[in-house]
């Protein structure tokens, strides 16, 4: 939120500033012309989020701000120049087009510079002590920091008999239960966090100490709820037992009116991936022809909504008989994919015909990705809660897909369940507009696999 609200207010200083100092009347922030601002903040903000202006560990990173800035300025003011209307028609004088252009990138370069060296300095790092067992403090302090660089444990209560040292994080502090109160003081700790399942190592003496700190204005949280919180995606190894405290899911799977909207979303976007689609066939064609040499289409079983298999409509990809030692998972450089079946997965062009699948209700445009019977089965059989994923309807993207990395690996699969589930679990219309944004992002860079 902070970067979000600084951007817009340091772009729209400027444009003020150039106004009185120029005399620049292209662009006038006043009464009459209050249109003119809200139009550009919305143009910044999404183009923004699309080339990752938002992206925690890119924002702290000055060389990769620089470039993602130039890009954001570049389109903001390009679409802000051609929408008609509700914007400023075109000045006489072209050159207050520059002006427009490099104060809107100058003041992101200033503000940005200064987010960098004074905001996200260590000074600002919100200090964190885990109570947990030891032995698994290398993986949830790496859990966490991945997703937030400014969040830091700094120190852990060990509830475990064990010592244990850590190799990947060695200057953390082991902080004993008798002088618990004064070393959090110390070392300026602003939050605890509970690691720990309340049968497990939750002593008498350790809970009666952690009810002082809570009276005496230390904020205590639960792993689970600061993992879901800062990664976006539910803890399904850690949960066990309290499965059910993450039910019932997000009130939007009842609500008819959001459900009404996301269907009538599903419709107009497909319309609108179809119609791109054709006017991108004859290259399709050309390159299938060439580099393909078979079948344009192919199709596949998947497991949609409620475990009900359909069938999936897909550009191919992959060599003809890929599959013909039996069903496998696609890999990393899949050798079996095509030169052009790259392209097409990278650029996401492949995923154009089930749109198809969308219109006939089959999908949605956002959801957890459909996967095949067997690979269902398989999963099921090895990862808690699996089956949760087919409460909605699959998507052609979704929340994973856009979080995840690439990879058909055990650990993968988890990972993207705990994406899905959060997706279930939260979604709602902002939601869906995130997902799509990204998956903008996606197709832009060429992340796409």
């Amino acid at each position: 939120m902070l970067l979000r609200l600084f951007d817009i207010a340091s772009v729209l200083s400027a444009l003020y500033l150039v106004g009185l100092v120029f005399n620049f009347d292209y662009f006038k922030i006043n009464a009459d012309h209050w249109v003119w601002s809200i139009v550009l903040a919305v143009y910044l903000t999404i183009f923004a989020t699309i080339f990752e202006l938002y992206n925690l560990q890119k924002a702290s990173r000055f060389e990769v701000v620089v470039q993602n800035i130039i890009l954001t300025s570049s389109v903001t003011v390009l679409f802000y120049l051609l929408t008609p209307f509700f914007t400023p028609a075109l000045p006489a004088n072209r050159l207050q087009i520059i002006y427009f252009y490099i104060a809107i990138n100058l003041s992101l370069f200033l503000w940005r510079y200064a987010y960098i060296v004074l905001i996200s300095a260590p000074r600002f790092f919100k200090k964190v002590v885990l109570v947990g067992n030891a032995r698994e403090l290398d993986t949830i302090i790496t859990s966490l920091q991945r997703s937030d660089p400014n969040y830091k444990v700094i120190g852990y209560i060990n509830t475990d008999s064990t010592r244990y040292v850590s190799e990947r994080y060695p200057g953390l502090h082991d902080i004993q239960i008798l002088n618990v109160a004064e070393t959090l003081s110390d070392l300026g700790i602003s939050e605890i966090v509970v690691a720990t399942p309340h049968s497990s190592g939750m002593t008498v003496e350790l809970y009666n100490q952690l009810i002082l700190l809570l009276e005496n204005g230390v904020a205590i949280r639960e792993y689970t709820q600061v993992y879901e919180e800062i990664n976006r995606r539910v803890p399904v190894q850690h949960v066990d037992k309290d499965f059910y405290r993450y039910f019932p899911f997000s009130r939007s799977n009842q609500n008819k009116l959001y459900l009404f909207f996301h269907r009538i979303l599903d419709l107009l976007f497909s319309v609108i991936g179809l119609v791109f689609g054709l006017v991108i066939f004859p290259i399709i064609l050309v390159g299938n022809i060439f580099a393909n040499r078979g079948p344009l289409f192919y199709t596949q079983m998947r497991v949609g909504r409620n475990g009900k298999h359909f069938r999936i409509y897909k550009l191919r990809s992959m060599v003809r008989d890929a599959e013909k030692h039996g069903a496998q998972f696609a890999e990393h450089k899949d050798t079996r994919v095509t030169k052009f079946g790259r392209f097409l997965r990278r650029s996401r062009f492949d995923e154009i015909p089930q749109f198809i699948n969308v219109i006939k209700g089959d999908m949605s445009v956002i959801g957890p990705r459909p996967e095949r019977p067997v690979f269902v089965k398989e999963l099921s059989e090895k990862i808690p809660f699996y089956e949760v994923r087919h409460l909605v309807k699959p998507g052609v993207t979704g929340w994973a897909q856009v979080n995840a990395k690439y990879g058909m690996t055990q650990e993968d699969a988890l990972e993207k369940l705990q994406y899905d589930l959060y997706y279930i679990k939260r979604r709602s219309l902002f939601l869906d507009i995130s997902i799509v944004i990204k998956t903008l992002s996606t197709i832009i860079f060429y992340r796409g696999q």
